[in-house]
């Protein structure tokens, strides 16, 4: 009795026939995103790690999940990219399939509800996306009522025919997901649909003294610490300062006038000098 398996598929095998896809695609101009990981783990950043152990508590993910493990570890994810309320990529299996996961938007009142619970604790757009907020605002974020959706809120496919919803190619998009969070953390609210700008404490906002409303919100977009509180870091200047050939700077180059003025006024006073001199000697 047949159960009509599909043939085992090596990675060395799944790789090639990944890479003989990605050469088609780019020549029909298709812009590729590959999940390539840097050793075994899938994710090393908060916002990555949190993304894979919130999908992990669910009962409905947790047993099927790490079928998906080693399909993202060895390179099977050849394309992944992330949009507003969706997910496509194509992985490699026996054959090429198609993922397409679809997520709800973050609902108003819980968007709403969760800058509430972070008000105050996030001071730049630095700090949020480098995962470096305070232990409550951490918590608020990641949990229920935070960023990341509910089972109910996934929609999954794949093209296989596995029967299973969650196939072990959705599984290593799931996963890749939260290794692609690693890079571009700010996807993870494209995703949801919602601006992750607005969870910056307003009091970071009005500490940016006499910036116009478009250079102030360019400032917190770009999560300049320098435009933000008005000051310019020495530090990150020195480097440039020791560079061989590097042009040296003084006190007056950034005030050509005054600078000018002051050899003028030096001019003057070696000229007068040298009348009293002279009126001295007769």
């Amino acid at each position: 009795m047949s159960w009509g398996w599909r043939p085992y598929v090596s990675v060395a095998q799944r790789r090639a026939q990944a890479a003989r896809a990605a050469d088609k695609l780019r020549k029909k101009g298709v812009i590729l995103q590959p999940v390539r990981l840097n050793g075994r783990a899938i994710a090393r950043s908060f916002w990555g790690k949190s993304w894979c152990e919130h999908l992990e508590k669910f009962s409905d993910y947790e047993n099927r999940l790490p079928r998906g493990r080693s399909y993202v570890r060895n390179g099977s994810v050849f394309h992944l990219d992330i949009q507003a309320g969706k997910v496509a990529a194509r992985v490699s299996g026996s054959r090429l399939y198609d993922v397409n996961i679809a997520i709800k938007p973050l609902p108003r009142n819980k968007w709403k509800g969760l800058k509430a619970r972070c008000a105050g604790g996030v001071g730049t757009l630095l700090e949020l996306l480098q995962g470096r907020l305070a232990s409550q605002v951490m918590a608020a974020v990641t949990d229920e009522r935070g960023l990341f959706p509910l089972p109910k809120e996934i929609a999954l496919d794949c093209s296989c025919p596995d029967w299973a919803t969650m196939c072990k190619h959705v599984a290593a998009v799931l996963y890749g997901v939260g290794a692609r969070l690693d890079d571009k953390p700010e996807l993870l609210f494209l995703l949801r649909g919602v601006d992750h700008r607005e969870l910056v404490s307003e009091d970071a906002a009005r500490a940016i003294v006499g910036k116009s409303p478009a250079r102030r919100e360019r400032a917190l977009a770009e999560g300049s610490l320098s435009e933000v509180f008005g000051i310019e870091l020495g530090a990150a200047e020195a480097p440039d300062a020791k560079r061989p050939g590097a042009p040296r700077r003084t006190g007056t180059a950034r005030h050509p006038d005054k600078s000018r003025q002051a050899k003028r006024i030096h001019a003057r006073a070696k000229i007068s000098g040298k009348r009293k001199s002279k009126r001295r000697s007769k």
